[in-house]
């Protein structure tokens, strides 16, 4: 029986989000908005396309929705030099590849070129079984097309989905997968279990030493 394992990337293996906060800011700044920073970390994880009206309202993606995203990417390519894998990323993936025989996914949802830098950070290209970005995916998260685009990447019997905020969790309850969630984004344990994270582990070692008990469902 196949086991696999859909690992988020952005907050979950990777230390992004708070980079992401930052870019997005400035992003917003760069038409003239000037939205508080909580608001847009409340917002890490879900798609970039509903990003700016989840932040800014209805008008502000009317009318500066393309550009800010633009603005967005700029400055978030210049702070990618600083982004460094979250502790024990690497152990992790390899671990439950070659240790267990899990197929491991990477279910990403950002940029190609994010996510080419991100697999050669945590040198993992020749263990992994899969990976998606935002071009595989017609809806973006917290919608189920992105993880169920990463299931068809691999022949699997059963699956569980790991990230580190509510927008994973959705997404993950919205395919019928269960769903484990990780403090390294920056929200609470409360508020993962309540978008239905079963459980909740402060970092990936805490994780990889439950990887044989990780809930496991049929697809």
């Amino acid at each position: 029986m196949t086991n696999t394992l859909l690992l988020d990337v952005d907050g979950t293996l990777v230390d992004t989000n708070y980079h992401h906060t930052v870019a997005w800011l400035r992003a917003f700044r760069s038409v003239g908005l000037t939205v508080p920073a909580w608001r847009v970390h409340r917002a890490i994880g879900m798609g970039g396309d509903r990003l700016v009206e989840a932040v800014a309202g209805e008008h502000a993606e009317a009318e500066h929705g393309d550009a800010v995203r633009k603005a967005w990417k700029d400055e978030f390519d210049g702070l990618l030099a600083e982004v460094q894998p979250l502790e024990g990323a690497h152990r992790l993936i390899t671990s439950a590849a070659t240790e267990h025989g899990f197929a491991v996914v990477l279910a990403s949802s950002g940029k190609r070129e994010h996510l080419e830098h991100y697999l050669d950070l945590l040198d993992v290209r020749d263990v992994i079984a899969g990976f998606t970005t935002s071009e595989d995916a017609e809806d973006s998260k917290p919608a189920p097309d992105l993880l169920q685009a990463a299931l068809s990447t691999v022949d699997s019997e059963r699956a569980v989905v790991v990230g580190d905020s509510v927008w994973d969790c959705d997404a993950a309850r919205r395919t019928g997968l269960p769903v484990v969630g990780l403090l390294t984004g920056g929200f609470s344990e409360a508020e993962l279990r309540e978008h239905g994270a079963s459980s909740v582990y402060v970092g990936l070692d805490n994780l990889r030493s439950d990887l044989v008990d990780l809930p496991f469902a049929a697809v």
